[in-house]
């Protein structure tokens, strides 16, 4: 549930990239850092274990206008992917407004994305949220390694997969060339303001 400050006329909206391990959840939050500088209030955290995995999050404000007099500030992170972390997960998960499921298109991948999913549907029962009813976006990211003789999976089998029973919005990207980042946060973004606007006011 987002944060409301009446002092200070602000409401904190926390949106987290979820998604299994080396999927692509800290670039896209390196590439939004690296392409909106402008429009960013802080650093850029990241803690990180000696494997070079994101340990535990990024945390990115972003300024986003006003909802109804209030100040609307953007908390971005991104969760662990590895499955040994899942008490993390669910630690970065209390309060979340808005989540993007970053699943890898690499067809050696997709087990992972179905258990993270699944995983995601449990952490999020135990704060009495449904994953049916929390604004999600979807992005398959790596799309582009198929040019370079990687196989991925068809659009079409990651949509059966993941999202035929949610039926959220989705993106194809690849987080390392920015291929459809922007679109993907700025989807989430829309789609969480909404839904809090219409819980607080």
């Amino acid at each position: 549930m987002s944060f409301i400050n009446l002092k200070e006329k602000v409401v904190q909206v926390k949106i987290v990239y979820y998604g299994p391990g080396r999927c692509g959840k800290t670039t896209n939050l390196e590439y939004i850092n690296n392409a909106f500088r402008s429009q960013i209030a802080s650093d850029l955290v990241s803690l990180k274990t000696h494997g070079d995995r994101t340990l535990f999050f990024d945390f990115l404000p972003v300024d986003m206008g006003k909802i109804k007099g209030y100040d609307i500030k953007i908390q971005l992170y991104t969760v662990p992917g590895q499955v040994k972390y899942n008490a993390t997960r669910k630690l970065v998960l209390r309060g979340v407004d808005g989540i993007v499921f970053v699943a890898d298109a690499m067809v050696k991948q997709r087990e992972k994305n179905i258990r993270s999913l699944n995983q995601l549907h449990e952490n999020l029962k135990e704060y009495n949220q449904s994953i049916f009813r929390i604004p999600i976006v979807m992005q398959y990211n790596k799309v582009d390694l198929a040019k370079h003789g990687i196989p991925t999976l068809p659009i079409e089998v990651l949509q059966k997969d993941l999202n035929s029973k949610l039926n959220v919005p989705y993106f194809e990207a690849s987080a390392l060339t920015g291929y459809n980042v922007p679109k993907t946060l700025k989807k989430i973004i829309t789609a969480t303001v909404i839904s809090i606007q219409k819980k607080l006011f």
